[in-house]
């Protein structure tokens, strides 16, 4: 589906339709080198496990007894809303958003990698290593380079998601 909805936004691209909405959406993605159409693609499909988290953190801890005693003292929903569920749950949305970064990375290096993802000016590591795989046998570095680049990136997303998730679980606290 990001593959479709990529390549419907860069025929749209193609034909430049520069007036409304739709011109002040091209000429924005052109300025940002073709990263805001394919920001809108990863993000039209990806929020949706966000969503489902959140929506069962939410349904977790509105049967606990904190909200049921705020609820007791006459507390408003907005109330409970923004001084009780919201503290509550943003810390396994802040881990989970954090691991799923490297999957971002991945998903535009790949599409990169095949053609859809920037355009041509901006730097992506899936256009570098693109561009040099066609000479892998006499220059490996041009591929080595920026695959290693990508592989310590998202390894340094991963391990930050696993310290988020060390900070924020109040269950692994005191056990070695």
């Amino acid at each position: 589906i990001i593959i479709i909805m990529t390549v419907y936004f860069k025929a749209l691209t193609r034909a430049g339709s520069s007036t409304g909405l739709m011109g002040a959406a091209l000429s924005l993605n052109k300025s940002m080198g073709g990263l805001l159409f394919l920001f809108i693609a990863i993000g039209a499909l990806n929020w949706i496990g966000m969503a489902r988290l959140a929506r069962g953190q939410v349904l977790s801890y509105k049967q606990k007894e904190f909200v049921e005693a705020a609820r007791a003292i006459g507390a408003t929903n907005g109330h409970i809303i923004t001084r009780h569920l919201i503290p509550n749950i943003i810390g396994p949305l802040l881990i989970s958003e954090s691991l799923q970064i490297p999957g971002y990375i991945f998903l535009e290096a790949s599409l990169s990698f095949i053609g859809l993802g920037v355009d041509p000016p901006t730097p992506s590591w899936g256009a570098m290593i693109n561009d040099g795989y066609s000479g892998i046998r006499s220059s490996p570095h041009l591929v080595l380079f920026p695959g290693v680049a990508l592989a310590l990136l998202t390894l340094a997303f991963n391990f930050m998601g696993d310290g988020l998730r060390d900070a924020f679980d109040t269950r692994l606290r005191g056990r070695k």
